[in-house]
């Protein structure tokens, strides 16, 4: 068999060898615990201290407004539920969208279940949050307004300066899960409307189970754990020590590579788009007419369905998705497209490529190649022609 080709970055990346490297010694003899104040603990903290300075540097903010988590849904629960419980008594409201991140969904739904106020905004059929209506639908009783930077689904990037200054005129704070933005967007918060971002290790070369939640100075939070004074309150628990310097590494490697390696992946994305589309000329590419991130293409085929394609796909080597990982298993079309109204027939068509460090020209080449043969197979077998 020719050699595999991963097309699920935006599912997770492979540990890169640099922030392994930083993160072994964590593992061996500077095993410390950070809360201890012996020598290895010492050590131990200021490892940790360093590595929360240089994530903080890398997203624009301060040491302290860095609080680590366990990865980006946990950073989201933290955000949605922490604030809205600390402000609920004056403001029970929450807005978001219906093509966010199950992490921050579920989070909205647990906010009714405690007696608040969920409201849901629809986005157009490129998936685009409108900001007039978001600040509609802000009113003056919420607390919180959250919204996806970057979709994981179909990558389309929403205008977050615009959606966090309709937050702050209704004196609600702003949430975005920037767990796709990371390294595929610039990145300040000094200079956006945004009081919470959340952040995911395993998006960008390190580790499953280190995440991040950007709490802007003075922005409220209540811990959704208990037990310790860790982290200045907000997430008691010892400190893994390992996972945030090798967090730290993999997100300075990422900002600093952004621009060269987005450019890199926009052309190859682009090209794997317009070979397909030459060759299947019914196929949808899903938020094609808005601004996307440059490493994912979504895209359907009618008469077609996903889940033999993505068999047809693994069995010739290929890695894809049908959207985000956390959906694997589902038998419902993705709850993205559904919400750009995405016709069904193709809503259970879709593919998600997503592009990234191991990705080629020759791997892009070969799915072009590749694709519209198993299309074209799939077709035959249930009847319908190539067109």
């Amino acid at each position: 068999m020719p050699e595999p080709i991963y097309l699920d970055h935006s599912a997770t990346t492979p540990v890169r060898p640099e922030v392994l490297g930083a993160m072994l010694p964590f593992f061996g003899p500077r095993f410390g615990n950070p809360s201890s104040t012996h020598r290895w603990g010492r050590e131990a903290r200021v490892a940790l201290d360093e590595a929360r300075e240089r994530l903080a540097r890398a997203l624009g903010a301060t040491a302290d407004e860095v609080c680590f988590t366990s990865g980006g849904t946990e950073a989201d629960n933290l955000a949605v539920l922490g604030a809205w419980r600390a402000l609920r008594d004056g403001r029970p409201a929450v807005v978001s969208t219906p093509i966010e991140h199950k992490a921050v969904l579920a989070a909205v739904e647990r906010v009714e279940a405690e007696g608040g106020i969920a409201r849901l905004v629809d986005v157009d059929a490129q998936a685009r949050v409108d900001p007039a209506a978001f600040a509609a639908a802000l009113g003056d009783d919420s607390a919180l307004g959250s919204v996806m930077w970057v979709n994981n689904e179909v990558g389309v990037i929403q205008d977050i300066a615009a959606l966090g200054a309709a937050a702050r005129e209704h004196g609600a704070l702003f949430h975005t899960d920037g767990v796709q933005a990371l390294g595929k967007v610039a990145i300040d918060v000094r200079a956006l409307p945004v009081d919470y971002l959340s952040v995911s290790g395993h998006k960008v070369g390190a580790p499953k189970g280190i995440g991040a939640l950007f709490i802007r100075r003075g922005a409220p939070i209540m811990p959704l754990m208990h037990g310790g004074s860790q982290d200045r309150g907000r997430r008691p628990g010892t400190e893994n020590v390992a996972m945030a310097v090798g967090f730290a590494r993999a997100v300075e490697l990422a900002v600093a590579e952004r621009e060269a390696e987005c450019a890199r992946l926009e052309a190859l994305r682009d090209h794997l788009e317009q070979a397909l589309l030459a060759r299947i000329p019914d196929a949808v590419v899903h938020g094609r007419g808005a601004p996307r991130a440059a490493h994912v293409l979504n895209i359907s085929v009618p008469g077609t369905d996903s889940e033999s394609m993505l068999m047809a796909l693994d069995l010739q080597g290929v890695a894809c998705s049908a959207g985000s990982a956390c959906q694997s298993g589902s038998i419902d079309p993705s709850h993205v497209l559904s919400a750009m109204r995405v016709p069904h027939e193709l809503a259970v068509a879709s593919i998600r490529m997503s592009l990234g460090a191991m990705s080629t020209e020759a791997h892009v080449a070969r799915v072009a190649e590749l694709f519209p043969a198993l299309i074209a197979k799939a077709r035959r077998l249930s009847g319908l022609s190539t067109r």
